[in-house]
């Protein structure tokens, strides 16, 4: 498949993405020794890039690569990349990788390498009206990866594994279950409803907490709605009334159907329906806005 010919950002450079290229060295490349982030762009307004940088910042710190930028320089170059591109909604993907070190050996290199940092934006592709109207199937795995996967880490390999078990069943997500509880998607947050009320996991090392996760917290409690953070049983995921699946690609999308079976009547639900018309009215109002 061609690279699109947009422009990109490598090691203090933009230049077009299909011109770029890092050494076979590089232990992004190696080992999977590397974090990133993924930054939602609406009309060209950046949503919520502090709250980006920052958790790029601790994945960064957890992992003991030094940030090789400051805030200001992270938004600076993150405003200068989306006003590049040609499209207006967009998907802006950072990477940072401890660097290329010679030889190949697991312990951080002696003496310490610069990190490299590559950036490119995609368009901004929301799913089809039909998947937020109708909804969409979903697979359950069992979550095979580390324990630590509040780290944004570059080694994704059990998503990819666990991404290709929906594919294969074509469905839209894996939802990842460890120890009897509900954890996340493979690409993605998972709320459910029982009774009115909408339960989450809480944040722990075991998932990575999105931005649109924070944002659909928020929303619920900004309009009151019923709310409990916690442990999600599999037998309440099971047993729920309404499951959705929350990222910044997909924003909001309904669960009805969950390993073939429905979930709850198998039609979008009305919890569902609110929180889509709230979330829709907060983009309109402050996500394409400049923030």
């Amino acid at each position: 498949m061609p690279i699109p010919n947009l422009i990109a950002y490598l090691n203090g450079q933009f230049a077009p993405l299909d011109e770029l290229s890092v050494p076979v060295l590089d232990r992004g490349f190696l080992f999977g020794d590397g974090v990133y982030e993924m930054i939602p762009v609406y009309s060209r307004c950046v949503f919520r890039l502090d709250e980006h940088l920052q958790r790029l910042a601790r994945s960064l710190a957890q992992v003991e690569i030094t940030n090789p930028y400051t805030l200001a320089q992270w938004r600076a170059l993150v405003h200068d990349l989306v006003a590049r591109q040609p499209f207006e909604d967009q998907s802006v993907y950072l990477q940072v990788t401890r660097g290329v070190a010679y030889p190949r050996n697991h312990a951080f290199p002696k003496p310490i390498v610069l990190p490299t940092v590559f950036a490119f934006c995609d368009p901004l592709e929301m799913p089809p009206p039909q998947h937020y109207t109708q909804g969409v199937a979903a697979v359950t795995t069992r979550d095979l990866r580390w324990q630590r996967c509040d780290i944004k880490a570059i080694s994704l390999l059990a998503n990819v594994l666990a991404k290709q078990e929906a594919v294969n069943a074509q469905a839209a997500e894996t939802i990842l279950l460890r120890d009897g509880k509900m954890i996340e998607g493979a690409a993605s947050n998972i709320f459910i409803v029982q009774n009115g009320v909408l339960y989450a996991p809480q944040t722990s090392e075991l998932m990575l907490a999105g931005i649109t996760y924070d944002l659909v917290i928020e929303l619920a409690q900004l309009h009151e709605m019923p709310l409990v953070l916690g442990d999600v049983s599999e037998a309440m995921l099971r047993e729920a009334d309404e499951v959705w699946l929350t990222s910044s690609s997909k924003e909001i999308l309904p669960i009805v159907t969950l390993d073939g079976r429905s979930v709850g009547n198998g039609q979008v639900g009305p919890i569902y329906q609110q929180m889509l018309q709230i979330y829709q009215t907060y983009k309109a109002t402050v996500m394409r806005r400049a923030q």
